[in-house]
């Protein structure tokens, strides 16, 4: 079969300590210090072999992410902008949904024509975390389109157990291609909503919530804030196009960090007057800029507020933890998406018609012409570039 392979040169920083599990595993746990010079191709790769609980899954729509983006993009001295986990070559992608073809002589709860999206965090469910609740966080992770292999082909075998169901989503959308289309986008949105709600408990209906950086994920922050109830929601986007989108998907107000700050007036100050003083409820980041986000965030939280860490950086990020304490503040950090009913109430809520992901995808390409969809996203002209089969 085909399928889009990421491959990269293993080849640590002199300054990164490898782990002993990293060197037998060929998995690294900080991407961006390890891989090197990494490439796509369309290639031929072996189909999947299915295992008794697997089902096979024709990929009908994989949206292309920043992740991927990212595998691609590198620093001035050939490595890519990844930090997190890898492992190469792979076939990527990761948000996806597809029909199901094939299963397991073990699976129950799927069969052969269903709808399905599926979770890319595959956790053991045996580690300690897994055992205490945190499959996110567990010990054996794998991801798929990180470190096994992911959905830009043409076909994937995922085990039944990370699959749900999205046929609810054609007789939404009235139409299966639509529907597999917003089934693509269960993968981000879930990550925010595990982000905003599971780990950080929400906001109360009413509260005011900011959300910096407007890609996918973002849009998704903006889209389940205001089916939350938020009075006022503020986004930061410096793309024109992106801008425009998050106001489809629900912000009130989209402004541009850098023309603010370029007129002396830094993102803390317009919160703060659009808020009349109160402040955010809820800083979400999502633009994976921490150094230059969390100081306008810390500076504008309302009393009890929340800042929700979901963008990904290599980098510290100093902070004033007076503020924190006078305001009774908190950060929450998260990863993934896995667990805590979160897929299952994102397709709900898509299927009830709260929120409406599918306005932010902007451009469409077969798999043979992925290489050029994954050059068009470094561009940073849409919003989601989806691949269709």
């Amino acid at each position: 079969m085909k399928g889009l392979v990421l491959n990269a040169e293993w080849d640590p920083r002199p300054n990164y300590t490898i782990t002993d599990s990293e060197r037998t595993t060929r998995k690294a746990i900080t991407g961006s210090s390890v891989w090197r010079r990494p490439r796509v191709a369309i290639e031929t790769v072996p189909d999947p072999k299915l295992g008794p609980r697997e089902v096979l899954i024709r990929p009908r729509a994989c949206g292309v992410c920043g992740s991927d983006v990212h595998f691609y993009e590198t620093d001035k001295e050939g490595y890519m902008l990844y930090p997190g986990l890898t492992r190469f070559p792979v076939v990527i992608g990761h948000e996806f949904s597809g029909e199901v073809t094939e299963v397991g002589k073990d699976v129950r709860d799927l069969r052969r024509g269903d709808m399905v999206t599926c979770e890319e965090m595959i956790w053991c469910g045996e580690c300690t975390p897994c055992r205490d609740g945190y499959p996110n966080q567990c010990q054996r992770l794998e991801e798929i389109g990180f470190t096994i292999n992911g959905a830009q082909a043409d076909l994937i075998a995922v085990d039944a157990k990370y699959c749900w169901k999205i046929n609810a989503l054609a007789d939404r959308y009235g139409s299966v291609e639509w529907a597999y289309e917003a089934g693509a986008l269960c993968e981000p949105t879930s990550v925010a909503y595990n982000a905003m709600f599971t780990r950080a408990g929400g906001f109360r209906p009413g509260g005011h919530v900011t959300v910096f950086g407007t890609g996918p994920i973002g849009f998704a922050a903006i889209a389940l804030a205001r089916a939350a109830g938020a009075a006022k929601i503020v986004a930061f986007e410096v793309s024109p196009m992106r801008a425009e989108l998050a106001r489809r998907v629900g912000a009130d107000i989209v402004l541009n960090p850098v023309e603010l700050q370029q007129k002396g007036s830094p993102a803390r100050a317009s919160i703060m007057e659009l808020t009349e003083g109160e402040g955010a409820a809820m800083h979400v980041e999502a633009a994976g800029a921490p150094s230059k986000t969390v100081p306008e965030m810390e500076e504008s939280l309302a009393v009890g507020g929340k800042i929700v860490i979901i963008g990904r950086a290599a980098e510290r990020t100093p902070i004033y933890l007076e503020h924190f304490q006078t305001h009774a503040a908190q950060i929450y950090g998260a990863q993934g998406h896995s667990g805590y009913g979160n897929f299952p109430n994102v397709i709900k809520l898509m299927a009830a018609g709260r929120i409406d992901l599918t306005p932010i995808i902007t451009s469409r390409f077969g798999l043979t012409d992925s290489v050029e969809a994954i050059k068009k996203a470094t561009k940073r002209e849409d919003g989601k570039i989806m691949i269709r089969s």
